[in-house]
């Protein structure tokens, strides 16, 4: 299978010189993902609808990619400020319920300040 690389259209891809994941045999891996909506290129300033909307982004890659939620099995989460990971438990406990990744936080800067989470995937799809 060869190499397939994802875009969502946001303008960072462009700038930058990335994609949005990139799916090489069962593997797909997700570029660290914030809660920017592509479509408009707009972020709300809440934690929880930006881990909302990341997961989203990160969803949407996953299913372009062949894959899902189901067969992640590396997660890591990028804050800036710690108090606002735990918000974000209820949303994250919800998507990755069934593969229970390996995961790791850290507190980071991000790009911008109106980043509040940064959240990056890898996931391994099953055997045909």
């Amino acid at each position: 299978m060869a190499r397939h690389r994802i875009s969502q259209g946001s303008s960072f891809e462009e700038q930058v010189g990335y994609s949005r994941a990139v799916a090489d045999g069962r593997w797909v891996f997700v570029a660290g993902t914030t809660g920017y909506d592509y479509s408009s290129m707009t972020i709300d300033p809440d934690v929880v609808e930006q881990c909302r909307q990341a997961l989203t982004n990160i969803d949407d890659a996953l299913t372009a990619a062949g894959s899902c939620a189901a067969d992640v099995v590396r997660v890591r989460y990028l804050v800036p400020h710690a108090p606002d990971f735990e918000p974000c438990w209820p949303l994250l406990r919800a998507y990755f319920h069934e593969s229970r990744p390996a995961a790791t936080m850290m507190v980071v800067g991000l790009a911008t300040p109106d980043m509040r989470i940064e959240i990056e995937v890898t996931a391994l799809k099953p055997v045909e």
